[in-house]
């Protein structure tokens, strides 16, 4: 098959936190090759990702990853159109291993470097996964470090209507599940848990900030979901570890599910969209999907796999920076606070 010389292939590398990553995208929507390393399996016996660790795993990943996902493309170096890669919000350990990288590769190939924001490279799997999608509409991204509303008005272009006060949803997840007894990581595993139990034994509260209508606040129905264990201990009361992962978990999804319709509404959209790693979460999806449904309005996710880490998403995001006119100089660094819109 004849290329078309209008297509543009991008190597895209993403090592914001423990997984290793690179993949080649054609045209922001098609994946030629999107290859992983989970280091889930190093860090689970700690409890929750060490940055040390996970930067020299990178290290000795970063280099097979990337031949990996160039031989599984069917492309070498020298015929991909530009380098993208994560350069935050993230770990800073790991994202200057990935940025170091992509700068080399970038520099030896004569190829243009691409700098994305790793959150814009969740929004950007719905892409991948739904070629049919496009801007605007309202996106929810959740994931271990980030909750946002938003809506998606261009290709890299996000007007944010809420998120997070304190903790992630994903955070969340996290702290509930190490509580408890699940381990790490919290999110699948409170997930498999709460199939078990009851979803309305417990009635935990539901936050909302006063002063923003999609603004988000966990912290508060974690303190809830440990004070009730707490007063469980203190009485010598039995705790039914199903159901109290499922009613947490209904607590979080019945205000993501809440928020994101009610701002479709108000803005007038058809289209949702959701992102992040929760966003593979059953419990959220099944919600989202029913109150969509019945509120006609359509539901885009990606599968599980481009809802985690990936480098399928950056590659996406680098497509349209990089059609935009968009590149990043060799000074390119790790910004690990990096805001969603920010360049």
């Amino acid at each position: 098959m004849t290329e078309n010389s209008s297509d543009v292939r991008i190597l895209a590398i993403e090592s914001s936190c423990d997984e290793t990553a690179a993949a080649v995208v054609k045209n922001g929507r098609e994946v030629l090759s999107n290859i992983i390393y989970s280091q889930i399996a190093t860090h689970t016996m700690y409890g929750g990702v060490v940055p040390e660790i996970a930067s020299r795993k990178h290290i000795e990943k970063i280099k097979q990853v990337v031949e990996s996902a160039l031989k599984e493309a069917d492309m070498t170096l020298e015929q991909v159109d530009a380098v993208g890669v994560t350069y935050g919000p993230g770990l800073v350990g790991p994202l200057l291993i990935g940025v170091s990288a992509a700068k080399a590769l970038a520099w030896a190939a004569d190829k243009p470097l691409v700098g994305v924001n790793h959150i814009e490279g969740h929004v950007a799997a719905n892409f991948i996964a739904s070629p049919e999608l496009e801007p605007p509409f309202v996106c929810l991204i959740v994931s271990g470090g980030h909750t946002h509303l938003v809506v998606v008005e261009d290709y890299g272009v996000f007007r944010i209507l809420g998120r997070s006060r304190d903790d992630a949803a994903g955070e969340a997840f996290d702290k509930v599940a190490r509580s408890v007894g699940l381990g790490y990581p919290g999110g699948p595993k409170i997930d498999a848990k709460a199939k078990e139990g009851n979803p309305d034994a417990i009635q935990f509260p539901q936050a909302k900030v006063r002063e923003s209508a999609y603004d988000f606040s966990f912290s508060g129905l974690k303190s809830a979901v440990l004070n009730y264990q707490n007063h469980a201990k203190m009485t010598g009361e039995e705790i039914n570890v199903a159901d109290l992962v499922a009613s947490f978990q209904k607590a979080v999804v019945d205000v993501l599910v809440e928020h994101t319709v009610a701002a479709a509404h108000e803005y007038g959209f058809r289209q949702v969209a959701m992102a992040g790693g929760v966003a593979s979460n059953s419990a959220l999806r099944n919600a989202m999907k029913t109150r969509c449904e019945r509120e006609g309005i359509r539901l885009f996710y990606p599968p599980p796999v481009l809802c985690t880490d990936n480098a399928a998403m950056i590659g996406s995001a680098a497509y349209y920076e990089y059609i935009a006119g968009n590149r990043s100089g060799w000074d390119l660094n790790a910004v690990p606070g990096l805001k969603l819109g920010e360049r």
